[in-house]
């Protein structure tokens, strides 16, 4: 292999390695301006947006035992990777996608699987990390504040019933 394309692999090969997945997209009829505007809303997540060429990606991933995604790969190629933010990552790229009404999510892979474009689209509708933990604590948190509630009410209503007492006889006097 020409020392060129060994170079190429290997940059490929260093955009794969910044995450466990990767979202493949179509490029087409994206502007070099609307490329910009993508990559500059997915650089806060600590993602890349990089346009590769199929066959460069193809050996890439074969070299990596990564699966098979020939099927996807045809014409103008970009990959979306990096950061640990995946579901904000597939939200930018679809909402890009969705704003611009131009290229597509083809698919992509996570964990060493593939995925397929409507998987990118599921997971783009995934709340963000942050949210998912406060969800979280919220549920494991509602049985502890409940069960506080409970055990507040019996001196609360006992407290009550001793002041309607007190009313009821301040009344009858």
């Amino acid at each position: 292999m020409r020392p060129e394309k060994q170079y190429l692999i290997r940059e490929v090969n260093q955009h794969l390695d910044k995450s466990d997945y990767g979202f493949v997209a179509d490029f087409a009829r994206v502007t070099v301006a609307d490329t910009a505007a993508l990559r500059s809303a997915l650089t806060p997540l600590g993602a890349e947006f990089h346009v590769v060429k199929n066959t460069l990606l193809k050996v890439a991933m074969r070299e990596r035992n990564m699966p098979d995604m020939s099927a996807i790969l045809l014409g103008p190629t970009a990959i979306v990777t990096g950061g640990s933010r995946t579901s904000e990552v597939a939200k930018a790229l679809t909402q890009f996608i969705k704003d611009k009404n131009k290229g597509a999510v083809k698919g992509g892979f996570m964990s060493g699987r593939f995925i397929s474009a409507e998987d990118v689209t599921t997971l783009s509708k995934l709340p963000s990390l942050e949210v998912m933990q406060a969800q979280l604590l919220g549920l494991l948190n509602t049985p502890a504040q409940q069960c506080v509630r409970v055990i507040q009410a019996v001196p609360a209503g006992l407290l009550n019933v001793l002041q309607a007492h007190v009313s009821a006889q301040e009344t009858a006097a």
